[in-house]
């Protein structure tokens, strides 16, 4: 089995979109130098900010058309 390590001494890097650290896991070990956020939320987030695909919100508006 191999040795247990202590979250500390994982590297970390600030998130893209909060600027909150995040540390490196297991699954991104192949990655690591293109990962940019910490959660799928602040990637969803940042892709907003940029203008990406989803539309705003409806605000009080019907979602299907009346028929």
């Amino acid at each position: 089995m191999a040795k247990m390590r202590k979250k500390s001494d994982l590297p970390s890097k600030p998130c893209a979109q909060c600027g909150r650290p995040f540390a490196w896991r297991k699954k991104w070990a192949d990655v690591w130098d293109e990962v940019r956020y910490c959660s799928d939320r602040c990637r969803g987030e940042a892709k907003r900010a940029k203008g990406g695909s989803l539309p705003p919100p409806l605000a009080g508006k019907a979602r299907h058309s009346p028929r």
